[in-house]
């Protein structure tokens, strides 16, 4: 038997959601298991999506940071953005694609920084690039359980 991990956690979740949230008393001790089968739901949508939210978003960072080594009038963090740019991911492992977002966020920090000192319409439009790619960061996150 190979368990599939997003339908034991969907079942765990409906489980706990229903007969035994139901079967918990006193009622402060069923909103905690109601958040517990909440949070399952959560995990279980995660899981579906984790490598490939973070495959796409790494590949947008890669890209900001190609065009912004074109822009960029300080020769150190150009080169680090050339190197940034010509990355890969070399696991598709959660834990090492994280690592790898983690170190791209920090540059990009630094690159956003740069742009918005720029006062020419490339620099314009990277800036507005980095803001986009920032609410999409934002959106591929999302829940569609809702806030947690």
């Amino acid at each position: 038997m190979k368990p599939d991990p997003q339908r034991v956690l969907e079942q765990t979740a409906a489980q706990l959601g229903g007969e035994i949230l139901l079967a918990v008393q006193p009622r402060y001790r069923q909103a905690g298991v109601g958040m517990l089968a909440g949070l399952l739901g959560a995990i279980r949508e995660e899981f579906d999506r984790a490598a490939a939210r973070r495959v796409e978003e790494n590949a947008a960072l890669r890209a900001l940071f190609a065009r912004g080594a074109e822009i960029a009038t300080d020769a150190a963090l150009a080169a680090r953005l050339r190197a940034a740019a010509a990355s890969r991911d070399d696991s598709l492992l959660v834990p090492a694609l994280d690592a790898a977002n983690q170190q791209l966020r920090a540059l990009l920090i630094a690159l956003h920084a740069h742009v918005e000192a720029l006062a020419t319409p490339a620099a314009r439009e990277l800036d507005a690039a980095i803001w986009r790619e920032l609410a999409a960061s934002t959106a591929r996150r999302k829940l569609s359980l809702g806030a947690f």
